[in-house]
């Protein structure tokens, strides 16, 4: 595919380096940007705009990484949230003060996904412009890292305990992919920024909160437009290396 296009949709990722991440449990290094080179050529093969929020990449960096496709966008940190839970807002600010232009958007975790499909092109996608996309795992809601994670969350939020009640047997719903028409993508970030500002700040547990937080605003607020699973992502942790018949692979 040829990069040079006028579309106005978009993959966003975020990578904030300096910072423990849990998921790791380790600092990420400055200036590496190998973990994002997969996820990276993956988009461009698609001939799909990307926007890279970053807090650390040198301008030698971005140089070497440039493409007509891709642009850096550097931010300010703010360490009230982790690094997975800082990017909906990241994105959210950008989204409502310079994409203006752009119409659908999906996020990724870069670090584990990568794309195998164009979803704006798909007539799946295209066919449903009211709907919320994302990953999913293979296991209910109610399972112990869930009950885990959102302990926190149970302290702060009446509302967060009757979602668990309500939803436990439902499908594990997972951020690292979530997409959709920019409108309805701006309305959910902002369900999702403020929760976490009103239940999440400086979270002292082991757990972000990331999980916990998404699964409850995309359950009880946007549950009639979700759509999840094929051909949105492959089966999670199953490194489906081969299949091309989703839009993207997660781990």
């Amino acid at each position: 595919m040829s990069p040079e296009n006028n579309n106005t949709e978009y993959v966003f990722c975020c990578h904030i380096a300096g910072v423990f991440d849990v998921n790791r449990q380790a600092i990420l290094p400055a200036n590496d940007f190998s973990m994002l080179e997969p996820w990276l050529a993956s988009i461009v093969a698609q001939g799909v705009k990307a926007i890279i929020f970053h807090n650390h990449f040198s301008t030698d960096t971005c140089a070497r990484y440039a493409h007509p496709l891709v642009r850096f966008e550097r931010v300010l940190y703010d360490d009230t949230y982790r690094p997975n839970v800082f990017r909906y807002f990241a994105y959210r600010n950008y989204l409502q003060q310079q994409g203006h232009s752009i119409t659908s958007v999906f996020m990724n975790d870069a670090t584990d996904v990568v794309m195998r499909r164009n979803p704006f092109t798909d007539p799946y996608f295209l066919k449903h412009p009211d709907n919320l996309f994302c990953g999913d795992e293979p296991k209910p809601l109610d399972n112990e890292w869930m009950r885990n994670h959102g302990k926190y969350f149970r302290e702060q939020s009446k509302a967060y305990i009757l979602f668990e009640e309500t939803f436990g047997h439902q499908t594990l719903l997972n951020c690292g992919i979530i997409g959709g028409k920019k409108e309805l993508i701006c309305n959910f970030l902002e369900a999702l920024c403020t929760f976490h500002r009103e239940c999440n700040q400086h979270n002292p547990t082991a757990y972000t909160g990331d999980m916990g937080a998404f699964n409850f605003i995309a359950r009880t607020l946007f549950g009639k437009t979700l759509l999840h699973g094929e051909p949105v992502n492959t089966v999670f942790k199953q490194y489906e290396d081969e299949r091309r018949d989703c839009w993207f692979q997660h781990k």
